[in-house]
């Protein structure tokens, strides 16, 4: 098992990893042709909602009810009843998808008033950010049905990844990094208006993932008809673990698109580098977070559907401690090396050293809840595996009013800094909660190796920082440098971080390629 868990895990990161690439490059494009103004603000805005629902509906709440489900009828039932629950999934979701997308198209200035409130403001009252109101209801019509494909495409990943063919779900979201790509090199720079070319390659890609994984269900067997199926029995279950799990997985989503309400009624510019900097959290929260829960997910569900409490515990454990051996340097890295990181990756074209500044204070505190990001994505399916959703919604419900009491203090004097600090506190609190119930429900509690494991890799990542301090150059030779020289020094840094800290792990008597889920 432990074997099948690493392997899985190696394999997800390793699509991810060219998934997460081809997003910076995305990234560095569109900085290149927008930087940080009034057209990238729109975009992002317009993007931010449907990937928001893309959360709700497919790969948050949607994949931790129905994966479980799923599971426990391949174990239990025959392949034919198997294929009439995706059946009926296929059908009941796909009619409620549908109303929701045509609804969103149809009222995206009304969504954009309630997101965008301080646009919709200044559009009522006849200010110059009244236009942004316009354009980013517009852009909403376009982005809006990706939410349609990517539902189908994270239910085809879901069935495959029960299977144990994760490699197909997780390279997937490369084809929307090449079609915004494509469309800001090709489309963008063609029209008055480059940011409506951008969207028009969100509508793209959504549609060339979704057509990817028709090939790979064909191979399982698994490509049904859709029906209507709301009274069917697992899709009862399925929704009944979905609606509460509707809120409690998506919180720090939820938390985003507060930020970006507030955001809106803040300085030009805000929106944009809350984008940027949240770009390079989700890079190892991508890599290393979401592939980890991605691979534990069907092992778990697998583990309480045979009543395995012994093994589940240590499927639990490895996979806190996958997050710490990575989370811990990624966490301190994105810290400490956010100018240079910013710098190398977006300062050029309409992105200058102004936007780096200010994006990479917004960068800092995102960073410091990166550890905590990460855990909730470990610790969640410690539910969601034995089929419980109203517990973590109640934590996501703490989580996310104190989000907004965080946003009140610190937003006030620190502005959209303010945002991001407010997030990371609420994931840490959200990670906690998640932890204490797994503790009270004797699920899930840390050991003493677990504990040790923690102390010594803080213990690496502090020698790790110290070797990064040392190296570093002052701001003024990262400005003086050219683009080659930027480049091979920060890949110097990471490349002597990476090795001090794993040169430490190992004097410590920490065997990272000897991590296994048994004990």
């Amino acid at each position: 098992m432990s074997k099948k868990l690493m392997k899985s895990g190696i394999i997800v990161s390793a699509m991810t990893l060219i998934s997460r690439v081809l997003g910076l490059v995305r990234d560095v494009v569109i900085a290149n042709l927008m930087g940080a103004g009034s057209s990238a603000d729109v975009f992002f805005f317009a993007n931010k909602i449907p990937n928001f629902l893309r959360r709700l509906f497919a790969e948050g709440a949607f994949a931790q009810a129905f994966v479980p489900v799923l599971t426990e009828y391949q174990e239990k039932n025959t392949r034919a009843e198997v294929n009439e629950l995706i059946a009926k999934v296929a059908g009941t979701l796909g009619v409620l998808v549908s109303i929701v997308t045509l609804v969103g198209v149809i009222a995206s200035p009304v969504l954009t008033a309630l997101f965008g409130g301080g646009w919709f403001l200044a559009w009522v009252n006849d200010e110059p950010n009244g236009e942004k109101f316009e354009l980013a209801s517009l852009m909403l019509k376009i982005t809006f049905p990706y939410l349609w494909f990517i539902t189908f495409t994270a239910l085809a990943g879901s069935i495959l990844n029960t299977r144990g063919r994760f490699a197909v779900s997780a390279f997937t979201p490369v084809f929307l990094n090449i079609a915004i790509i494509s469309a800001a090199i090709f489309l963008s720079p063609n029209m008055e208006q480059p940011e409506i070319g951008l969207a028009c390659g969100v509508f793209l890609g959504g549609l060339i993932q979704f057509l990817f994984q028709i090939p790979f269900l064909m191979q399982e067997k698994a490509l049904v008809k859709p029906s209507w199926g709301w009274n069917h029995p697992g899709v009862v279950k399925i929704r009944t673990l979905m609606i509460p799990a509707l809120f409690g997985v998506s919180v720090s989503q939820i938390n985003l698109l507060l930020d970006t309400f507030i955001a809106s009624f803040l300085v030009t510019g805000s929106i944009s580098w809350l984008y940027y900097s949240d770009r390079l959290l989700e890079f190892p929260l991508g890599l290393f977070g979401i592939a980890i829960a991605t691979v534990i997910l069907p092992a778990l569900s697998k583990r309480h559907v045979n009543a395995e409490s012994g093994e589940f515990a240590k499927t639990m454990d490895w996979g806190v401690k996958a997050i710490v051996l990575l989370g811990l340097p990624a966490m301190c890295g994105l810290i400490i090396l956010a100018k240079p990181m910013l710098m190398v990756l977006f300062m050029r074209g309409a992105f200058g050293y102004d936007d780096v500044e200010m994006a990479s204070y917004s960068l800092m505190a995102y960073g410091s809840g990166l550890l905590s990001f990460m855990m909730i994505k470990i610790l969640a399916p410690g539910y969601y595996s034995r089929q419980d959703t109203k517990t973590p919604v109640r934590y996501g419900i703490i989580a996310m009013v104190s989000n907004m009491v965080f946003n009140l203090i610190f937003a006030i004097p620190f502005g959209y800094v303010g945002l991001a600090i407010a997030t990371s506190m609420s994931a840490l609190l959200n990670a906690f909660l998640l932890y204490r119930g797994l503790h009270k429900a004797n699920v899930y509690r840390f050991n003493k190796g677990t504990l040790l494991f923690f102390a010594k890799a803080s213990v690496a990542a502090a020698v790790m920082v110290m070797v990064i301090f040392h190296f570093d150059p002052d701001i003024s030779q990262w400005l003086d440098f050219s683009f080659i020289e930027r480049s091979y020094t920060l890949a110097k840094l990471i490349v002597f971080a990476a090795v001090a800290y794993f040169i430490c792990l190992v004097l410590l008597g920490i065997r990272p390629w000897k991590m296994k889920a048994a004990a």
